[in-house]
């Protein structure tokens, strides 16, 4: 299995706005997210990432086919929800690289593509001089029924890249879940990663 992985210029995110549509609503529709995701909306919220200054997006291609994608934006371009509780601590978003998603199908996991989408979202951060990297995570509670019995959580992995867990920092964002009829808002955690930008 030989796949690219790069960034894309802003004509090709345009281009595969579709292609990253559906692998979003492909990837999160599983535990722990269970997100019953709409085409329409996902255009819209991609869209940020054609239209935020600081924004990339990182794809992941076995031949042509768009196989996974990670993004990224400074926090202050980012859907304000996830800004919130940084300004709400008195601390300055425009200090924080955001990483948006990171999807990848099913097949393609375990290869090492994982890592180098955080690779490519740090060298981004340390394009633009960010010292800090951040993402959100949903919060499940360990009962929850459409826990899958062989479940591991990524927080493993996540350390090994270096990032940990921001105690006592917390969102909610919405989204409606596979089998609901309705959105219901879902607590999301933040890790973070510091490094030196000055190497």
């Amino acid at each position: 299995m030989t796949v690219t992985v790069r960034r894309l210029a802003r004509s090709e995110v345009e281009a595969r706005i579709d292609d990253l549509a559906a692998l979003r609503i492909e990837v999160f529709r599983a535990f722990p997210y269970l997100y019953d995701g709409d085409a329409g909306y996902e255009r819209d919220y991609l869209a940020t990432y054609v239209k935020a200054p600081g924004a990339v997006v990182i794809g992941a291609f076995d031949g042509e086919a768009l196989v996974g994608a990670a993004t990224a934006s400074p926090l202050g371009e980012h859907h304000g929800e996830f800004a919130a509780p940084f300004s709400e601590r008195g601390l300055d978003i425009d200090d924080f690289f955001y990483f948006g998603e990171s999807v990848l199908k099913a097949g393609y996991r375990g290869t090492g593509i994982g890592v180098r989408f955080f690779e490519e979202r740090e060298r981004a951060a340390r394009e633009q001089n960010f010292a800090k990297c951040v993402f959100s995570a949903v919060v499940r509670p360990a009962d929850h029924p459409m826990r899958p019995g062989d479940y591991v959580p990524l927080d493993g992995f996540w350390r090994k890249r270096g990032y940990r867990r921001i105690e006592g920092l917390e969102t909610h964002y919405s989204w409606r879940d596979v089998g609901a009829d309705e959105a219901s808002e879902k607590p999301m955690e933040y890790w973070i990663k510091e490094f030196d930008t000055s190497t």
